[in-house]
């Protein structure tokens, strides 16, 4: 067996591995996403910390107990310590079932659902920074509510300090911690 992210967090059985060797590009570009995120060449529009604290936010909404989510956990308090801990607490407290949000396009109106969105307090963005609180809202955002992703969001990480180059990296990363959960998830159950 390798030695990979998704091998560790799903605790692969040899079977499982013999199953995921299968489709080894496929089990390749996921390490490599991985390595690439967070163990990037620049760290210069997203810190390392920021990508951990981010990535046990995204993770910890599925909740506390999800196995990659107590994986960044666990990286987030390595990382910062006493930011990781508003960050898990605002996971739980942000944690909720969706997606949610509005169809622009006629014939899918129907399908609307409204739900909650995401406002860190004032007390949680005086402690983690407007830059790291606004990283929240849109990584909350795109779990959750992605069909209401828009223009007006960019400008608001932008107006908290966010690159161009920085959000792509955020969006990229939530993205990829979404995969990277349903991956996991299926080979958890496959081995039940």
């Amino acid at each position: 067996m390798t030695d990979d992210i998704v091998d560790r967090i799903a605790e692969v059985t040899p079977t499982l591995d013999a199953l995921r060797r299968r489709r080894p590009v496929t089990r390749d570009q996921l390490q490599a996403s991985f390595d690439a995120l967070f163990q990037p060449v620049s760290l210069e529009h997203v810190s390392q910390a920021e990508r951990e604290l981010v990535a046990a936010f995204a993770t910890g909404l599925a909740g506390a107990d999800d196995p990659t989510a107590v994986f960044y956990a666990a990286r987030a308090r390595e990382a910062d310590p006493e930011r990781a801990g508003v960050v898990l607490a605002e996971a739980e407290t942000a944690s909720t079932s969706g997606p949610f949000g509005a169809y622009t396009e006629l014939g899918l109106q129907p399908e609307n659902t409204d739900g909650e969105r995401y406002v860190p307090a004032d007390a949680v963005t005086a402690v983690l920074g407007e830059r790291l609180a606004a990283a929240l809202a849109h990584t909350h955002l795109l779990v959750f509510r992605p069909r209401e992703a828009s223009g007006d969001d960019l400008g608001r990480l932008l107006d908290a300090g966010w690159s161009t180059d920085g959000i792509v990296t955020l969006s990229q990363l939530v993205s990829f911690l979404a995969f990277q959960q349903r991956v996991v998830t299926g080979l958890r159950v496959l081995a039940a």
